[in-house]
């Protein structure tokens, strides 16, 4: 049977030790000045060396040679060769107890211990006896090498507490865990802390072509990377997968699509093609796309994890840099597709996908999840943040807001990448305020916004004293209409309201039917009662439709909506009873005041009820 690459290239000195220089230098000079202490823990992810930085620990304090060259160090029995190596600190690998070290064999004086199945109070008890005993020779060290050290209950590290704080001569005790947050105060505070960093996929590929090309084993460079990747930061676990393809096949090599095949990697070309999908706004092909990947039996969590790792090195892309560990061929794919989606977009859909990724992982139905996700992506040019509307009404003053875009209107960009068309009245604003030299950046939605609110300025400007009066300027001399005249005519209402940029307003006055006017001008709108939602947001801005109105028509003072049933009835009644000038409130009626007094004291309050037709809830 072969050994694993893993075991066969683990390392036998500090010097090997890959990327763990600072933990490997630190004990190399504590052995070679004699300062080595009772207690270590290495802490770190899995698969970047701990157990075998322990190992060749316990190497280095009972390897033979370096015992002797100790022994004569300083004497006339002295070499240039003994001194070296003394001052070194490095074990020879090749002396009989440095071999059964590394192996993991019996060894008299190193004594490994898995916590994961030795981690109770009664094993804690027999490690701290057995620790009493001397070591097998004068020169030696008792080494105890404690594995998943987290493991260890509570009453196990408290049996430990005193034989760590005073252990007996030339006894040595190494933990290594992955949990370092498990371990005790106490104890961290009587041993040295050593924290290893993950290995990236630099020096992962670099260890990987050296050990292929010690084997004579050909490979391609973006396999490597692959299994580099799939890693995840731990050496072991990349000598592992490296064994796993190498098993596939009857020839030994490692090429990109045996490692996609033995990893059950997502091909490239699968989240290039997700990637189109979402920026050419092609949310219908979302569903088929991750339907073939879920029969062909993909770990839906890999290709989110994936789907995140392309939007990263495409945001790096939109923002001019180059994305790391990424093949050349996918290097270009994504500098051609540069310009298709906007770097604000890339982060929003980012942000989203972290915000999903905890339920993902306990959803009972992924596939859905996932599903949905990338149909926001492809839709997120119909979205519009409120923010950025309300930061457009900011410097536009107590003016109506500018016009709303419709929701079905069709757009190719995002609504933060390409600004929309302003309406005809805003045009010749936007013209005349464009700036001669280069100004701060801002979102299509403010620059509209702003643009909007000054050519309103500009156009009520002359009629300011006018428009102060509000509601107590008198309405334009003449007699009041007729219903036939309001009926021809009631387009023209309509139209008004809409060019006012209240466009959901406009539908619902369209809805609405005059059904009488009295005779000093108040006009009796009337609507389907089996339709009331249009009609509620006609009665909560009669003030908009009156202002519509008196543009339109001449005597008209006043508006009423009433439901057609009780329309009869209402006209009757006006027209024999005298007016009554008194009015009863209704809790909407309560509602909307209260709306027009907090809109009144905010400008931006007022600016986006106007533009959103918000309702006050509380």
């Amino acid at each position: 049977m072969s050994l694993a690459l893993a075991r066969k290239y683990r390392p036998r000195n500090f010097a090997t030790v890959a990327v763990q220089s600072h933990v490997a230098n630190t004990l190399k000079g504590a052995i070679a000045s004699g300062r080595v202490a009772h207690g270590y823990l290495l802490c770190g992810p899995r698969g970047t060396g701990k157990t075998t930085l322990a190992r060749v620990l316990a190497m280095a304090l009972n390897c033979e040679e370096l015992a002797d060259a100790r022994r004569v160090s300083g004497t006339a029995a002295a070499t240039k060769f003994s001194e070296a190596m003394v001052a070194a600190g490095e074990p020879c690998g090749r002396c009989t107890s440095c071999q059964r070290i590394w192996s993991g064999s019996t060894s008299l004086d190193v004594v490994e211990i898995d916590a994961a199945s030795n981690g109770g109070v009664e094993d804690a008890r027999d490690l701290r006896d057995r620790a009493m005993y001397a070591p097998s020779g004068d020169d030696r060290y008792k080494v105890y090498i404690i594995d998943e050290a987290h493991m260890l209950s509570t009453q196990a590290w408290n049996a430990l507490l005193k034989v760590l704080e005073e252990p007996p001569p030339r006894v040595v005790f190494v933990f290594a865990t992955t949990e370092v947050k498990k371990v005790l105060a106490t104890v961290l505070s009587r041993v040295q802390r050593f924290d290893l960093k993950r290995i990236g996929p630099a020096e992962i590929r670099e260890r990987l072509a050296a050990v292929l090309t010690e084997e004579g084993i050909p490979f391609e460079s973006d396999a490597l990377g692959m299994i580099a990747g799939a890693a995840d930061g731990g050496l072991r676990d990349a000598l592992s997968l490296t064994d796993q393809v190498l098993a596939l096949g009857e020839t030994a090599e490692v090429t990109a699509e045996r490692v996609r095949t033995a990893l059950g990697l997502v091909p490239e070309e699968e989240y290039l093609l997700l990637l189109d999908i979402i920026a050419q706004r092609r949310a219908v092909d979302v569903f088929g796309a991750v339907q073939r990947q879920a029969d062909g039996g993909v770990d839906l969590m890999l290709l989110l994890a994936g789907i995140g790792s392309i939007l990263r090195a495409q945001l790096t892309v939109a923002l001019g840099g180059v994305p790391p560990e990424l093949s050349e061929r996918m290097r270009l794919a994504l500098n051609e597709r540069k310009g298709q989606l906007s770097a604000g977009d890339l982060l929003r859909m980012l942000h989203a996908l972290l915000e999903l990724e905890p339920m993902y992982r306990r959803s009972g139905q992924p596939q859905l999840l996932l599903e949905t996700l990338l149909v926001r992506f492809a839709l997120l040019d119909r979205t519009v943040e409120l923010e950025e509307v309300i930061k457009g009404f900011g410097t536009g003053g107590h003016d109506d807001p500018p016009a709303r875009r419709v929701a079905h209107e069709p757009r190719v960009a995002s609504a933060h990448a390409m600004p929309p068309s302003p309406p005809p009245a805003v045009a010749p604003a936007i013209a005349q305020s464009a700036p001669s030299v280069p100004a701060p950046l801002r979102s299509a939605t403010q620059q509209v916004a702003e643009a909007a609110a000054a050519a309103q300025m500009a156009e009520r400007r002359p009629a300011s004293r006018a428009a102060s009066r509000g509601a107590t300027a008198a309405p334009q001399v003449g007699p009041p209409p007729s219903v036939d005249q309001l009926t021809a005519r009631w387009g023209s209402v309509s139209d008004a309201i809409q060019s006012a940029g209240r466009g959901m307003l406009a539908q619902a006055v369209a809805r609405l039917i005059p059904a009488s006017v009295s005779a000093h001008g108040s006009v009796s709108l009337t609507y389907d009662p089996a339709d009331d939602t249009f009609a509620r947001a006609a009665d909560g801005a009669r003030s908009d439709i009156l202002s519509a109105l008196q543009a339109c028509f001449d005597g008209v003072t006043g508006v009423t909506v009433v439901s057609s049933v009780n329309a009869t009835a209402s006209a009757n009644a006006n027209a024999s009873a005298p007016r009554d000038t008194t009015k009863r409130l209704t809790a909407h009626d309560v509602q909307q005041q209260r709306t027009e007094q907090l809109s009144s004291k905010d400008p931006l309050l007022e600016a986006a009820v106007r533009a959103l037709d918000l309702e006050l809830l509380d």
